[in-house]
């Protein structure tokens, strides 16, 4: 068993579900790239191998008695289950339905589970039907968000990321990993969309959520039903973001590098006096909350988690190096312990802005044997430069490939 644990954005990271991009990565085709939400074709090995580097920190931090783990090997321990099998040709069948599955089902559900695990990723099997590739699994943050010991599943925005959802649901249904935690799983109603990258959890009573492209209002207010009613959130503060494809989940414009910082891109997160930001509170009844406009977000965060609060920029001080590195994922930083981050070595200019704020920006390579015994200075503060120059043309940065499942709760900050 595996319990859930995230009351931080950067608690010491132990456990995390990640995906390793495959055969599926190898589909995408210049004619797809639209429909498949790509813009550019990947040289697929050197985006494994630049994954593989970030899988190997992640192994590193989480140590010896962590988890981190590939979404398609659970995917494939779980079709070991036939009511696993069964419930994803159902709802694939049922949510699917541009891919006109229903007149195979019988047929999908004869599949081995080596078969069904193969057609799941890739669409590819011996059935007189043609199913596109699943390339944004390798995004697994979109596929669900962890608050506290509870995990709320995403209702993906586009019909491209539908069958990611069914995959993660099968695996917190079925998988024994997840037997503890079944009763902890949110599910949203049809018609609303919720995404995981519109989700930061900055403490255990403060979560933010982002109105964008993907999430609609109607997907964060069932959120905040169930979190305010299961969970001990008691503010939630709601960042209404341009619906364009640039900042297309709030973790694209604002992340945690350690309890008291921020990355984040300024034309957006710093104009936020214009009614762009939502408190929404605990109310008096289970489930339910307050709503109203405040100010800055900056000044807001600062009263919730009482404490400063530093912004760092992405991309520094000039507007076009702040607009150029967003979009190649300068705010998009994970943090892997706190005060331990890691971003795209191709945004020199937020590195820099990282070091004038006390990090040392190394190499991943260098991270990695520097650190080989596991053991992180409780008291350093590290930027580590991961070459995500093929990963970065898929439109995500590490925050975005990491699902993380536990961390270890961090002290108060003083």
């Amino acid at each position: 068993m595996l319990p859930l644990n995230v009351t931080s954005e950067t608690g010491h990271l132990n456990a995390v579900i990640v995906h390793t991009p495959g055969r599926e990565m190898e589909l995408v085709s210049p004619t797809s790239t639209g429909e498949l939400l790509f813009e550019d074709i990947l040289y697929v090995d050197h985006a494994r191998q630049e994954h593989s580097l970030m899988v190997d920190i992640f192994r590193l931090v989480c140590g010896k008695d962590g988890h981190v783990l590939q979404i398609t090997d659970l995917l494939r321990e779980a079709f070991d289950i036939e009511g696993a099998r069964a419930q994803f040709v159902h709802e694939v069948c049922r949510r699917g339905t541009t891919l006109n599955l229903t007149a195979v089902s019988s047929e999908l559900m004869r599949l081995s589970p080596d078969e069904l695990h193969r057609f799941a990723l890739t669409g590819v099997s011996q059935l007189p039907v043609v199913v596109p590739p699943v390339p944004n699994l390798l995004f697994t943050r979109d596929l669900a968000a962890v608050v506290g010991d509870h995990i709320v599943l995403s209702n993906p925005a586009t019909p491209a990321r539908i069958r990611e959802s069914v995959i993660m649901d099968v695996i917190l249904t079925h998988h024994p990993l997840f037997s503890d935690s079944r009763d902890k799983v949110i599910r949203l109603p049809k018609g609303v969309t919720f995404e995981g990258g519109d989700l930061i959890v900055a403490s255990n009573e403060v979560v933010l959520v982002g109105l964008s492209e993907r999430t609609t209002f109607g997907g964060i207010a069932n959120v905040a039903s169930e979190l305010f009613a299961r969970t001990s959130v008691n503010h939630i503060l709601l960042v209404n973001l341009p619906k364009q494809r640039w900042c297309m989940h709030l973790d694209t414009v604002f992340t945690f590098a350690s309890p008291d910082e921020c990355v984040i891109y300024p034309p957006l997160i710093e104009l936020t006096e214009n009614g762009n930001i939502m408190y929404l509170a605990r109310g008096e009844t289970p489930g339910t909350f307050s709503a109203e406009i405040c100010g800055s977000l900056k000044a807001t965060l600062e009263e919730l988690l009482e404490r400063p609060m530093t912004f760092i920029p992405c991309g520094g001080e000039m507007l076009l190096d702040q607009q150029r590195e967003q979009w190649t994922d300068g705010s998009n930083f994970f943090a892997a312990a706190p005060g331990v981050v890691i971003g795209y070595d191709r945004n020199n200019r937020t590195f820099e802005t990282m070091k004038e704020h006390g990090y040392r920006a190394v190499p991943a390579e260098s991270f990695l044997s520097y650190f080989e015994d596991g053991k992180l200075d409780e008291d350093a503060k590290v930027a580590v430069k991961l070459g995500g120059h093929e990963l970065s043309r898929g439109r995500g940065g590490p925050r975005c490939m990491t699902l993380p499942l536990s961390r270890k709760p961090i002290a108060d900050v003083s």
